[in-house]
């Protein structure tokens, strides 16, 4: 008797798990077209989206699966917000400054000259309301957004000619984005927009004289040392260069919620580890550079002095006439007055007492 109950137990506990079986099998197979602004062979920069993608992989069984795809391949390398936006491809990777010409507030996003670095800026972003004015401008895009990686501070670009004083900036053509593409013009250069595939040519050419990409490791592998050799610093209107990721916001609320689940934590991961790489890859490439040829050199100090007061103006005036950018740079701003703050009394005096001990061994 025993055993006939056990055995029709067993029968209906193996009923229900076969009845439980297909839960697992309705969990659905998902595949998304990433388009990415940035050529393969930066591969910190590139890998970012990769390493995200690898990641919703891994953390959902293979049954979320994100194609990478780089620029140009499926879009042009600056066409991925509208390809975002229109839903041609589910998601992408890039800068919002590229998109500067739709809407200068979208620059912030990615940074600001003389802004947040770029600790600053994620803190800004998670903890000090940014997220939320972020993903309400992108709300008119059909976006919503992630940070997707950074570059920590950058260089302030590779130039053919020496720049002694604010007046060698006078008729420079020069490759630059956003904000600092203004703040340029206003100097006297004549700044252009280029992916970052077409700088080398254009350098070479001189179609350009100058030109800023990233940092050391990036500026390396696109041997831009090899046609201009003056290599600047600080890059001040990149003080802490943020990337992002976008969803076309139609398919982002047709995703199981383990799916978002599974891409957020992805998003964060990828955003760590690129601003880890960099910071690792930076120093070594730095002095290969040297190396190799390159002129180290700090910008004089009234191409800075100059740069800082017209950026100011260029604040002010947008914000009087933008009252997106004005909500986000007022909020930016009141955070970094007290984070310079803390930065100024732990971070930056630890980092300059350190570096003047070194100086002396």
């Amino acid at each position: 008797m025993q055993r006939r109950d056990f055995l029709k137990t067993a029968g209906i506990g193996a009923a229900a798990v076969g009845l439980a079986q297909p839960a697992r099998a309705e969990t659905p197979t998902i595949k998304w077209r990433l388009a990415s602004s940035f050529p393969k062979s930066l591969d910190t920069i590139y890998g970012g989206a990769e390493t995200m993608a690898k990641r919703v992989a891994e953390l959902t069984d293979g049954r979320f699966e994100i194609r990478v795809f780089a620029g140009g391949e499926l879009v042009p390398a600056l066409g991925v917000l509208d390809a975002v936006q229109q839903g041609t491809v589910e998601c992408g990777h890039t800068a919002s400054y590229y998109y500067f010409g739709k809407n200068k507030a979208l620059a912030l996003e990615t940074t600001l000259p003389f802004g947040l670095n770029t600790r600053q800026l994620t803190a800004w972003t998670w903890f000090g309301g940014g997220m939320d004015l972020l993903r309400a401008m992108f709300a008119d895009y059909n976006i919503i957004n992630f940070p997707g990686g950074s570059t920590g501070a950058q260089m302030g670009g590779w130039y053919r000619k020496e720049i002694k004083s604010v007046k060698d900036i006078e008729g420079l053509k020069i490759r630059i984005p956003g904000f600092g593409a203004e703040i340029f013009s206003r100097m006297g250069a004549v700044p252009q927009s280029l992916p970052g595939g077409e700088i080398y040519p254009a350098l070479e050419r001189g179609a350009i004289d100058a030109a800023e990409w990233t940092v050391p490791y990036d500026d390396e592998k696109l041997g831009f040392y090899k046609v201009a050799k003056y290599y600047y610093y600080p890059g001040w209107w990149e003080p802490g260069t943020q990337l992002v990721f976008y969803v076309n916001k139609d398919q982002w609320a047709a995703l199981p919620p383990a799916y978002q689940a599974a891409f957020q934590t992805a998003a964060a991961e990828a955003h760590l580890l690129m601003l880890a790489a960099y910071d690792a890859k930076n120093p070594p490439a730095l002095q290969r550079l040297q190396q190799n040829g390159a002129v180290i050199k700090r910008f004089p100090d009234d191409v800075l002095l100059k740069a800082y007061e017209i950026a100011q103006a260029v604040f002010a005036e947008e914000s009087a006439k933008n009252p997106t950018f004005k909500g986000l740079y007022d909020s930016m701003f009141a955070f970094q007055q007290t984070s310079d703050v803390w930065w100024g009394v732990a971070e930056s005096s630890m980092t300059n007492f350190l570096a003047a001990m070194r100086r002396k061994k």
